[in-house]
């Protein structure tokens, strides 16, 4: 049994150079080393988990909790944390970090909104979203996947739900952008502290304007939400809206930007689906599954000690579930290399599992379907623009998109 005492060597999840070669680095964890010891930027050693099974054990396991103050000194929360306690306090307060009962109390409040019939209910609204994006650029014969379509039409549709002024999306951009990509790196988490600080006076004036005028959104029945009598506190109101327009774009951003780079990736897959739309939603499954939107899951806390792999993850240790690993893992995937929109039996963890699994999931599928299957009729001649240079992933941590995705029709 190997103990956590020696060095952890750092690794670099952050950069585009990594993304371009973790698959073949999570392989050779898999096989090697499935439980493996690292250091991230911020100092904080954490465990890597990259096998399908462990990663979806962790994800239920109620041995691994997504709170860590009960475990950690605040001496620790603030090395790892870098962000000052009011910032930190009014954005990490939500059900993403939360346990039971808290984190089914703050669910609740928002689930109803998130229903397969609510999400439904959008339908028409998104499918005139894509069809007023791509109206925009039609004439032109060219445009950047991610910025002209991918980003907007997630972007639009959750400003909706929430109330908030679309106009403002491209200010939300920058802050949701700074903020995920200086998650765990202190000196860039120091650099975002004035967009951070935007975002939540922002949100400030927001929650002030719908207490005098609350509307038919979602933020005003935040507001005036009750369950068995108990309102959000202040820092969880903040942290949930903040989650809402952060989660409720990045992950269908990176999902329909990277399932037209896959597609285009993989020509005869593409004519496979513009001749069979009916393909979409398996289509969709592997995209999730080749390409997922979320590289790794949020960080999870061992609560106790436990022994996984002949490795003692000890109490108070942080652990990263590779769901980009889990889901290329050969034991259970046929091919897992090998992108095919008609894959069967796709039980992916892309949206994760258990009491943490993606509250957007809905959402996220029906943008995505309606997304590609508009771009694809709308566009059929579409292929990478041959001019541009190399294509690069996002430098960022959690996600796995394109900074862009010049093409051509």
């Amino acid at each position: 049994m190997s103990n956590s005492n020696h060095a952890a060597p750092q690794l670099d999840l952050f950069s585009s150079e990594f993304k371009d070669k973790a698959y073949s680095f999570y392989a050779r964890l898999r096989e090697q080393e499935p439980v493996y010891r690292f250091t991230l930027p911020n100092g904080q050693v954490a465990w890597l988990l990259t096998r399908y099974e462990d990663a979806q054990a962790a994800l239920k396991d109620n041995r691994f909790i997504k709170n860590p103050h009960t475990l950690l000194s605040q001496e620790q929360m603030n090395k790892m944390m870098v962000l000052p306690m009011l910032e930190r306090d009014l954005l990490t307060n939500s059900m993403l970090n939360s346990d039971p009962p808290d984190h089914a109390r703050l669910r609740s409040l928002v689930q109803k909104a998130f229903t397969p019939k609510m999400i439904e209910e959008l339908r028409g609204r998104i499918q005139e979203i894509a069809d007023t994006l791509l109206d925009k650029v039609q004439d032109k014969g060219k445009m950047n996947i991610i910025n002209e379509f991918a980003f907007p039409l997630p972007i639009i549709v959750i400003c909706e739900m929430l109330g908030i002024s679309t106009e403002d999306r491209d200010q939300f951009r920058e802050w949701s952008d700074a903020i995920i990509e200086a998650s765990n790196l202190p000196e860039k988490m120091r650099e975002a502290l004035p967009k951070i600080q935007s975002f939540i006076k922002y949100m400030g004036h927001l929650i002030e304007e719908r207490r005098k005028n609350p509307a038919e959104d979602l933020v005003s029945a935040l507001i005036q939400a009750e369950t068995e009598g108990e309102k959000l506190a202040e820092n969880e109101l903040y942290s949930m809206i903040f989650l809402l327009i952060v989660a409720g774009h990045e992950t269908t951003v990176n999902l329909i930007g990277n399932g037209v780079f896959a597609l285009l990736q993989h020509p005869d897959q593409l004519e496979k689906l513009k001749s069979n739309p009916e393909l979409i939603s398996s289509a969709i499954e592997e995209i999730l599954r080749f390409y997922g939107p979320v590289e790794l899951a949020t960080s999870r806390w061992a609560n106790e000690d436990v022994l996984l792999h002949e490795k003692l993850i000890r109490k108070g240790d942080m652990i990263v579930a590779a769901l980009a690993s889990a889901n290329r893992d050969e034991t259970q995937f046929e091919k897992p290399d090998l992108f095919d929109v008609t894959r069967k039996n796709n039980r992916h963890l892309a949206f994760g599992l258990g009491i943490h699994y993606c509250l957007g999931a809905p959402l996220a599928r029906l943008e995505s379907q309606i997304a590609l299957l508009t771009l694809l009729r709308r566009m059929p001649n579409l292929h990478l623009n041959p001019e541009t240079a190399p294509l690069k992933w996002r430098p960022t941590y959690l996600m796995r998109g394109l900074i862009e995705l010049p093409v051509v029709f």
